[in-house]
């Protein structure tokens, strides 16, 4: 009986082993035909790049929320559920937004691409801000082509790096009237920033957090000198003389939208668990806080005291966050959760599409080649 038992708990463990392997094959296989097929469509479509650049956007924005579409199905497959909690965003879904959440592990991009994706037409227009080591891997070749920008971290090469960040905003963001642009400004993993934030905290006679690291200010107050109210005048009359229509309306950020990224127990959803969907189905909180943009300072100083105010603020929610499992009742937010929900036709067709397009591609190749054989 013994025996019996011992044998069915190790058939069991080798199934289970041979579907987390199976399944992670097929992400990664997904990931390399679904990006291919993007680059290899956006080559065959630089022609139309140059003389109709408004439909060569428009079929990139729909080929990135397709991809957007296939890294969202890794977490609803796996049963990783994502709550919504906090103010009301849709609202601002079209209006121009600065998004900034705390930044715990890898997974924190799936998790907020997830959130994008589900809502109508916010995944295609966005423009992240990520980290120079994305640039190469094989996703950081989409980001070069959908205009993401890569920042360099470190003293040395920081101002260099805001100056193309600025650069950046009047050459991609307005040109391509993006709306929501994304920032996590403690530029880098929680397990790897808390103990210099910690001393530098100390050092500096500020609060010493546990759950978040103390955020960087440089890009943000970039972004908001570009493109803040009353400050993207310059940025409008850079850009003037291609885009006469343009009003500084249509160029400024309208809202900061504040994520803090909650997990049960305090234990993030690493890269590797969500591709692999070892760990059981769990629920993952995004805390929504709405803020107009008229009411982040404009001086440095007055500008890192109120970002630093706002994650003082998230030290605060994650410890209620892990205490109660919620984030109502903090902040005076009672509003009920709402779970995202994606539709899984809209995740099964860009599969199907890429496939078919690598198909498509490598026949095409096969031609071309034929006659030099």
């Amino acid at each position: 009986m013994l025996y019996g038992t011992r044998k069915y708990i190790i058939m069991n463990n080798t199934v289970t082993l041979l579907k987390r392997v199976a399944r992670a094959a097929f992400q990664i296989l997904s990931t390399i035909y679904s990006s291919s097929a993007y680059i290899v469509w956006l080559m065959l479509l630089f022609p139309v790049k140059i003389y109709i650049p408004q439909v060569y956007w428009r079929i990139e924005g729909l080929l990135y929320d397709w991809l957007n579409a296939i890294m969202a199905s890794w977490t609803w497959s796996a049963g990783y559920d994502i709550i919504e909690q906090g103010d009301d965003i849709q609202k601002i879904i079209n209006e121009k937004t600065l998004v900034m959440a705390n930044h715990q592990t890898a997974g924190d991009s799936v998790i907020l691409v997830t959130a994008f994706h589900s809502k109508p037409n916010c995944s295609p227009n966005s423009l992240w801000i990520l980290d120079i080591m994305l640039k190469f891997t094989n996703f950081g070749i989409v980001c070069i082509f959908h205009q993401n920008f890569f920042i360099v971290s470190g003293r040395e090469q920081r101002e260099e790096s805001l100056k193309q960040l600025r650069k950046h905003l009047i050459d991609s963001y307005i040109p391509r009237d993006r709306k929501w642009l994304a920032l996590c400004p403690e530029g880098g993993l929680l397990y790897k920033n808390r103990e210099s934030s910690q001393k530098y905290a100390k050092k500096n006679n500020l609060p010493i957090l546990e759950n978040v690291a103390l955020p960087r200010v440089g890009a943000m107050k970039t972004i908001m000198d570009t493109l803040g109210p009353a400050r993207s005048r310059d940025a409008e009359d850079q850009y003037r003389n291609n885009r006469p229509s343009m009003t500084a309306a249509n160029t400024e950020i309208s809202w900061i939208l504040d994520i803090t990224i909650g997990y049960p127990d305090g234990k993030p959803l690493d890269l590797t668990t969500i591709v692999t969907g070892w760990g059981p189905p769990c629920k993952t909180v995004l805390f929504y806080r709405l803020f107009p943009s008229s009411v982040v300072p404009h001086e440095t100083e007055q500008l890192t005291k109120w970002l630093y105010d706002r994650w003082v603020e998230k030290e605060a929610l994650l410890e209620h966050f892990y205490k109660h499992g919620t984030f109502l009742g903090t902040n005076g937010s009672n509003r009920t959760s709402t779970k995202i929900h994606l539709d899984p036709l809209k995740m099964i067709v860009p599969h199907l599409f890429f496939i078919m397009s690598n198909y498509i591609h490598g026949s095409m190749l096969m031609y071309v080649l034929s006659y030099f054989w």
